[in-house]
Formats: structure tokens, C-alpha cells, sequence
């Protein structure tokens, strides 16, 4: 009911996202503390001294590894939370989780809401996830997923929530149950599977969520503030450090960074060998590669056919001296030796049996072919052609060798 009450001084927010609309507003997951977009974290970490009943929290400034290895001042005695929401935890290195899980062994308690939590914490924690909608990014895409919450505690005044936008199904799949205790559930093709579950781990826990959405600006101001605070009320009422995963580390980070490449490599045997057999494969390449190479052998031009210039020049003549006759005379000799060449045929007697014959050789009509042999027949008997009765020829053969 407080943070209810807290909440509607958030009002004016919610207003601003229905009259600005999709296209001005940012729907990105951006998980920041400082951003009063839909899917930022303004409003669950300034209220979070709320939710835990605590005016100690303090929003990390650096690498929680160098929190935690050198500037912080923990005292044994007393327990503290770390909270982190954010979309992945893969910034999270080896040795980063080594000191969350040496933090929680002493008696604190950490809680993350990831969509994707690192192996190395999966390994060291006993648990695997699975997120059926892991290939989904795109904005208008997570807009359809829905999803409904459900938390297992019967002491709260509600405990089931419906998200209407941007839930993935994303759950824990394997989990020791021995160390393990589920604390909420959502539902995946009508069956409730944990998102929300506690490690005990020495003398602390881990508190893991895989919907850190829940927890935006949108769903605290669309209905779904009493989940949030119903799911950190299992967070003890300590002194909080808020972690918004900003900074990278001075110190062991930077140096694992720079050599994780090549220890993924060393790290599987396949992959070693790989790596030495191209190594091999690029210093023999480069030996043979040194050696001198043989001069490149100069192209030389093939001999140009000038047939068709000549044949243009000769023609060029002709028209210019207005020798229809010649090469109307020309015309039909080309046109006869063809025949004999392509259709095997004796051109001696241009007469209906030949002109029949050449008809179904050549596939062409029978009266234009008969058409185009008188055509032949007439002028070979001119002594004069002109420049009409030259080109009606030469169509004329044209058409008929294109059929």
C-alpha cells in the first residue's frame, strides 16, 4: 500500500508515454537507473528505500568486483543486499561471480533479475535456464509477448499478475533441489515453470529472477508495482547496493578481457588444435609465398578479323557508286550457296519441286517461299535494279534464314 501511495507522484509519467505514443516514446530495454523511458529503472531505485525499509542504499559507482576486493568496508557482523536488474549478466567475469559467491557465503544476500545469466554462475549455482524466445529483439515482436506471474507465497494479498507486453518464456529448467526454493512461477504453454527461485549458498542466498521487465518504469505504473514489491520483500531488511553495471573493473576484469580469447581456445581441445594448425598453415604460406615468383607472361592480342570491316568498305563502295544490279546479283548468289550449304539442295532449277523441297526444309510457308524465288527469278532477268527492289530483297532473305 506504501509504495501504491509512493507510486502515484509517478503518475504524470504514465500520462506522458499515453500522449507522446509509439513512435516518440523509447520502448527499447534499456534497464537504466537514470532513464524515465518505459522500460528504464527510475522509479524501482528511487523507491527502493521504500521497499526495504532502509534509507541505506547506495547506488555502485564502480565494479562490484573492486567493491568488493578493495573499496568497500564490510563489516562481517552485519548483512547486506546487492541488487542488479538488468537485461543480461554477462559483464559479470570469472572472478567477479568468485566474489559475489564469497559475499553471499558470509552471511549476505544478492538478487538478480537477468534475462541471460552468465555459465559461470549457472556451473557454480547448480541451475540452467531456458529461453524459448531468445531470438526475439525486435521491438514491435516484444510487444506480443504476454505472460502471467505468480508468486508461491499465499501471505501476500495477490499473487498472480498478468504482463501484457515484452515476456519472454524464460524460466529455470534444471535446479538442485536440495539447495533450491521456488518462489514464483509464470506460465508457459499451460504449464507454471519457476522465473523466480532462492539459492541458499553458505550462509546467504541467492535470489534469481528471469524477468527483469517486471521491474521497469512501464509495469510499476501499468498495475504490476505490488509484484515488484512483493518479489523484494524476500530480500531481508538490510543495507542495500544497487549495481547498475556501468563501470568496468580497474583491475581483474580488464586483464581477463584481454586474454579470454585465447583461454576459450586453450580451453577445449579441438579448438587448440585448430588454432595450431592455422597458426602452421599461415607460416607455410608465408614461406612459400617468399619465394621469388615468375614473371607474369605479357598478353598477347589475338589477330583482329577485319572480314566485316572489308565487307562494310566494299558495300560503302557499291551504294556509293548506285550499283544496285551487282549487288541485287550478290544477294541472290549469297542466298543460293546458303541453301546448298544448309539445306543441301541443288540450286540449278529454281522450280516448284525446288521451291516445295526448300518450303519444308527451311520450315517457312510455301507461298512465301515460292514468293521469294520468283522474286529471284525476276530480277536475275533485269539488267537494272533499284535502291527499293535491293532492300525488299534483302528482307526478304532476312525474314526467311530468321524463320
Amino acid at each position: 500500500m506504501m509504495l501504491l501511495q509512493q507510486l502515484k507522484k509517478y503518475a504524470p509519467l504514465l500520462l506522458f508515454f499515453a500522449l507522446t505514443g509509439c513512435n516518440k516514446t523509447d520502448w527499447n530495454e534499456n534497464f537504466k537507473e537514470k532513464e524515465k523511458s518505459p522500460f528504464g529503472n527510475y522509479i524501482i531505485y528511487n523507491e527502493a528505500s521504500t521497499l526495504f525499509n532502509s534509507d541505506r542504499v547506495t547506488l555502485l559507482k564502480q565494479n562490484i568486483y573492486d567493491y568488493l576486493m578493495f573499496e568497500s568496508l564490510i563489516d562481517s557482523a552485519k548483512t547486506q543486499n546487492y541488487v542488479s536488474i538488468k537485461h543480461s549478466g554477462y559483464k559479470y567475469t570469472n572472478g567477479t561471480t568468485t566474489e559475489l559467491l564469497n559475499f553471499v557465503a558470509k552471511g549476505n544476500n544478492v538478487f538478480l533479475a537477468f534475462n541471460n545469466f552468465r555459465d559461470t554462475l549457472k556451473t557454480s549455482l547448480k541451475f540452467t535456464t531456458n529461453n524459448l524466445d531468445k531470438d526475439v529483439y525486435v521491438i514491435k515482436a516484444l510487444k506480443k509477448l504476454k505472460g502471467t506471474f505468480e508468486l508461491k507465497n499465499t501471505q501476500f494479498s495477490k499473487t498472480s499478475f498478468t504482463f501484457d507486453r515484452n515476456i519472454r518464456r524464460n524460466y529455470f529448467l534444471q535446479y538442485n533441489k536440495n539447495s533450491t526454493s521456488v518462489l514464483g512461477t509464470m506460465e508457459v504453454d499451460g504449464e507454471k515453470v519457476p522465473n523466480f527461485i532462492k539459492i541458499h549458498h553458505g550462509k546467504g542466498a541467492f535470489y534469481l529472477h528471469t524477468q527483469p521487465i517486471a521491474f521497469t518504469n512501464y509495469n510499476l505504473l501499468n498495475g504490476n508495482e505490488a509484484y515488484a514489491a512483493n518479489v523484494l520483500s524476500y530480500l531481508p531488511n538490510a543495507p542495500v547496493i544497487w549495481d547498475p553495471q556501468i563501470k568496468s573493473s580497474k583491475y581483474q576484469d580488464e586483464k581477463e578481457d584481454n586474454t579470454n580469447v585465447f583461454k576459450f581456445f586453450l580451453a577445449h581441445k579441438t579448438l587448440t588444435w585448430f588454432l595450431f594448425v592455422s597458426l602452421i598453415g599461415l607460416l607455410l604460406f608465408m614461406l612459400f609465398n617468399a619465394r621469388r615468383k615468375q614473371r607474369p607472361i605479357p598478353i598477347i592480342e589475338p589477330l583482329k578479323n577485319s572480314t566485316v570491316a572489308f565487307t562494310q568498305t566494299i558495300a560503302n563502295l557499291y551504294l556509293k557508286e548506285q550499283d544496285h544490279k551487282n549487288l541485287v546479283d550478290k544477294k541472290i548468289a549469297y542466298f543460293l550457296e546458303k541453301v546448298r550449304s544448309k539445306y543441301l539442295l541443288s540450286t540449278a532449277n529454281l522450280n516448284a519441286d525446288f521451291i516445295e523441297k526448300l518450303a519444308s526444309k527451311s520450315g517457312n510457308e510455301l507461298q512465301k517461299t515460292k514468293y521469294l524465288v520468283n522474286t529471284i527469278i525476276a530480277l536475275n532477268k533485269k539488267l537494272e535494279c533499284s535502291e527499293e527492289e535491293l532492300v525488299v530483297l534483302h528482307k526478304m532473305i532476312e525474314n526467311f534464314f530468321n524463320k
